[in-house]
């Protein structure tokens, strides 16, 4: 039997209408949290968002569903699609939830689910939660019901996080760096984990209004990116999307790298230093001669 709502990414679609509506979430989270009851006893889920408007009706419809399934939650605020993995692993958190639609306009939203270890949950799961959708309510008693609380410092942890995986040999000191955030939910990350690192930040997509998530900018408006760097004479630039999960870089000239460009120029720059490379993962939309040059060059793919 096939699947009802949930989507390649989660549950997905136009605020306001079927899915995506404050009382069906609500219902979700409920039966999101029963199906974690069955196998813990109290769970934690970590929620996170990026800038939309409609981040603030859903959160609070997710909020209630899982305190009213006995789940206690850890609210996050706007946060990066990764950091939300991130952290849900690192806090050990049972579910980490994110509300965003990615790269689509602000009137689109959604909720997509990360198991324990951060991962994509599998097949199984979401059936056991589009089954638990099918149920009536059961409200847990009033003694056992979830509680909520804030992680202030969430944004702080990621940030540090990001900056861990930087060899601490290497700085971006002397480097003009253009970051575009999309208005998205790394608005305050990108820029201050770059410029930590030592780079000249300019920063644009960074002053988000609930209404203007990927708009005229981002990874799906790279033109704004060429623009700025050509503008400013910066040495390269980086554009991400509304949950910052994926990205679209520019050299100092302003050319456009695709996603096949820098899968290759990675490896290549590992296999130059005499780095191993036991293997590249890419997706189904990878070209096929990125798969062909590197394994003429024994990289396997």
């Amino acid at each position: 039997m096939g699947r009802q709502y949930f989507g390649t990414d989660g549950i997905r679609g136009t605020v306001g209408k079927s899915p995506i509506t404050p009382d069906f979430v609500l219902h979700l989270a409920h039966a999101v949290g029963h199906v974690l009851r069955e196998t813990e006893a109290r769970p934690t889920v970590l929620i996170g968002k990026d800038t939309r408007i409609s981040g603030y009706m859903l959160e609070s419809a997710l909020e209630s569903g899982f305190n009213s399934a006995g789940v206690d939650v850890v609210l996050l605020g706007p946060l990066p699609t990764p950091g939300v993995a991130y952290l849900t692993r690192a806090q050990r958190a049972s579910l980490g939830v994110v509300i965003s639609a990615s790269h689509n306009p602000f009137a689109d939203n959604g909720i997509k689910f990360f198991s324990a270890q951060g991962s994509k949950l599998p097949d199984a799961w979401e059936m056991a939660v589009e089954a638990a959708l099918k149920q009536a309510p059961v409200w847990v008693e009033s003694a056992q019901l979830g509680k909520s609380r804030r992680l202030d410092d969430a944004s702080g942890r990621y940030i540090e996080f990001c900056k861990s995986t930087f060899a601490n040999d290497l700085t971006l000191k002397g480097l003009k760096i253009v970051v575009d955030a999309a208005h998205g939910a790394a608005y305050q990350i990108a820029p201050k984990v770059f410029h930590e690192l030592g780079a000249e930040v300019i920063a644009i997509g960074c002053a988000p209004d609930g209404l203007n998530i990927n708009k005229d900018v981002g990874a799906t408006h790279p033109q704004a990116l060429v623009a700025a760097v050509k503008e400013h004479g910066a040495d390269f630039g980086i554009a991400l999307d509304g949950d910052a999960d994926r990205l679209q870089l520019v050299d100092n000239e302003g050319r456009l790298f695709n996603g096949d460009e820098l899968l290759y120029l990675m490896a290549s720059d590992r296999l130059g230093r005499g780095d191993a490379v036991p293997g590249v993962v890419g997706t189904l939309m990878t070209n096929m001669a990125v798969e062909v040059a590197l394994k003429s060059r024994g990289v396997q793919f």
